[in-house]
């Protein structure tokens, strides 16, 4: 079943409000979608978390036409057992131009999920010092990781429920100290993000750097 939604308004999880856009919000079912671990993910949006490209992994996995996501707000491919906190850490790293690594559980068109490793490279017009938008890099999430962050995902998911995504942000943070890590060192030990993993992010990002800036080496300096 699919429900009719539009586009979300401001909060603070989702800072922008770009113009209306309508979407067809499909409802969840649990039943996963293994992704290849040979394969990436990879997607590029506006400053706002438009998508204004998707490439062939992205469009199957997500379940949509390539027409139907180019234009869209990324989060059509939220899952609902995402905690808002999660997004609201991600645009506060990635508006001030850091990186963050983070594990997703994304939605298909068709209700089913699929879980992913994710880690991003903000791009900035060098002649206006702007962020002119995100490319964000996928690969599938490891078991472990995906075992072990679950178990807080749906606790901060309740929490949002009941107290919103200050007390969610709280418990997170008193969650991380209790481990005595920071968000990175957590996230690094869970998917054992070191040696290959991070060559592996280090290496997409060089590559599309490069092809980007071939085809585009304009004003945008994507």
């Amino acid at each position: 079943m699919l429900a009719f939604e539009k586009f979300p308004k401001k909060t603070p999880d989702n800072p922008f409000v770009p113009e209306e856009t309508k979407f067809e919000r499909p409802t969840p079912i649990d039943k996963e979608i293994e992704l290849d671990p040979k394969r990436y993910i990879m997607s590029k949006t506006d400053p706002k978390g438009i998508i204004e490209y998707g490439n062939e992994y992205f469009v199957e996995i997500s379940g949509y036409r390539e027409s139907e996501l180019v234009g869209k707000p990324h989060n059509i491919i939220r899952h609902p057992d995402m905690p808002k906190v999660v997004f609201k850490l991600l645009w506060d790293r990635i508006q001030n131009r850091k990186n963050i690594f983070a594990i997703v559980k994304n939605l298909s068109k068709s209700g089913r999920y699929y879980w992913v490793v994710t880690d991003f490279d903000v791009k900035v017009n060098k002649a206006t010092n702007e962020i002119v938008g995100y490319f964000a890099y996928r690969r599938s999430a490891p078991k472990h990781a995906v075992k072990e962050i679950e178990k807080i995902y749906a606790k901060l998911v309740e929490i949002e429920k009941e107290g919103g995504v200050k007390a969610s942000e709280k418990y997170f943070t008193g969650f991380l100290e209790e481990q005595g890590k920071t968000y990175d060192q957590y996230i690094d030990d869970i998917t054992e993000n070191t040696g290959f993993v991070k060559m592996w992010f280090k290496a997409m990002k060089k590559f599309f750097s490069h092809s980007d800036s071939d085809r585009h080496h304009s004003s945008l300096s994507f």
